[in-house]
């Protein structure tokens, strides 16, 4: 497929431009679940949603055309436009994750060696550890003391703030035949070396958690937190031609920014339009706020019930009759690394948004495989709507392959396919992408919910 810079008119880049720096503003400020669902909740509400809990609440009678939402433990949600059509027919379902690799404060982080503070972690997902080093960190996250109060925490971002990080080692002191191995346990964050001269023992120890009492956060606390160490600074545009994105986390709240604004210009659609935005994709798709949790069958459970269409039978069917994009990135073609990509099929930069018929790994283990009369459909309705797209893989069949939330959604018996915005550097610190696949993300994922 031609590269589709080519295909675009002035008012079209204006338009994407301006969507694109509202992404960057997004990824800058949003750099863990809680963040994303707090922008994602305001934003919401701005826009005519009601929270679920606030309805049941009311008891308030839902009908076609209302908006609702509803939270999972501040890091889960879920969205929905009520169509004219009963939801027993289906629904037109976006799920996206928004839990993206990091490393975790372990639930004792604080220890002194050598007269020097650091933080113990514990990484999440999948990472090159090697490249969390000599890296500007921040600390972003949240503690919850034992009276419940919860004291939100983001050091590390604003210009006045110093920056934390890992330390590596000089090259003078590695043997060629003994590289440095980056283990788990090495992962420790440097904060500080300044001595409290008063303590006995572990004084710069002491003096970090001075730090943290005058911000009301005593040592004990950290247990009931959950912080997360993350890259430090802002997305910015990537290349002399300002044509790409670079920016921590795009892995995946690109697809979840785009299929989120997209439902926001939903009104009063034939179908009902769904959003799903999950955590813990990253870790497999487990616990309370996850894809296999019942939390999204509940709400919708509910908001049927408030819409007087609630049965057991009928919420089995609504699900069975749905349409789902599986909203997640796939890698692009790395010139630099050609060996396990394959140039014919995998993702390219500039080509538009990218369909995995299928996903998983050595003969499509773990994978769902998207029906072909479905596909079919999408192609009528994307090129209706003169969406740029492209059909891919992810790498050679015996190198490559990968997985997301798809198989868990067709479990319901519903259609599936994955799609998503192509990325460079997928799970580092930084990840690229360019900004006419973003924009045509969230074309595609626009003109899918008005189906």
């Amino acid at each position: 497929m031609e590269n589709i810079w080519n295909k675009y008119s002035q008012s079209k880049l204006k338009k994407m431009e301006s969507f694109c720096d509202e992404y960057k503003d997004f990824l800058s400020q949003c750099k863990t679940e809680r963040e994303c669902i707090n922008f994602f909740s305001n934003v919401a509400e701005k826009n005519g949603y009601i929270n679920l809990e606030k309805a049941l609440k009311e008891n308030k009678k839902l009908k076609a055309g209302d908006k609702v939402y509803a939270v999972n433990m501040g890091k889960a949600m879920l969205l929905m436009v009520i169509g004219s059509e009963p939801m027993i027919k289906g629904l037109n379902i976006i799920g996206s994750h928004i839990d993206s690799p990091r490393l975790d404060l372990k639930a004792t982080p604080i220890y002194e060696n050598n007269e020097l503070c650091l933080l113990d972690t514990h990484y999440y997902g999948g990472i090159k550890k090697y490249q969390w080093t000599a890296l500007p960190l921040a600390i972003h996250g949240t503690v919850v003391k034992k009276d419940g109060t919860k004291i939100n925490i983001v050091y590390g971002e604003d210009e006045n703030d110093a920056v934390v990080g890992i330390t590596d080692l000089l090259p003078h002191l590695e043997k060629s035949k003994e590289k440095l191995e980056i283990k788990g346990e090495d992962l420790n964050i440097l904060v500080g070396s300044i001595p409290d001269k008063t303590a006995e023992k572990d004084k710069v120890k002491a003096n970090i958690i001075k730090i943290l009492q005058n911000k009301n956060i005593d040592e004990g606390d950290l247990f009931s937190a959950e912080l997360e160490i993350v890259p430090s600074g802002k997305a910015r545009d990537f290349g002399l031609d300002k044509s790409m994105i670079m920016g921590y986390g795009q892995d995946d709240r690109v697809c979840a920014f785009t299929s989120f604004m997209a439902l926001m210009e939903v009104d009063k659609p034939k179908t009902t339009a769904l959003c799903l935005l999950v955590d813990k994709e990253e870790i497999g798709s487990v616990g309370a706020t996850a894809m296999n949790s019942k939390f999204y069958e509940n709400s919708i459970a509910e908001i049927m019930n408030l819409c007087g269409q609630y049965d057991e039978l009928s919420m089995r069917r609504a699900l069975n009759k749905s349409k789902m994009l599986s909203s997640d990135v796939t890698a692009a073609f790395d010139p630099n690394y050609p060996t396990p990509m394959n140039e014919k099929t995998d993702a390219h930069l500039a080509r538009g948004i990218s369909f995995n018929k299928y996903t998983g790994s050595r003969g499509k283990s773990e994978a769902n495989d998207a029906n072909p009369e479905f596909i079919a459909k999408l192609r009528n309705v994307l090129d209706e709507n003169k969406v740029f797209y492209q059909a891919t893989e992810m790498g050679k069949v015996d190198a490559g392959g990968g997985g997301t939330i798809a198989y868990i959604m067709a479990g319901y018996g519903m259609e599936v396919i994955d799609s998503g915005v192509p990325l460079l550097n997928m799970h580092a610190p930084w990840e690229i992408s360019c900004k006419v696949d973003v924009y045509e993300s969230y074309l595609c994922y626009r003109a899918f919910y008005k189906l």
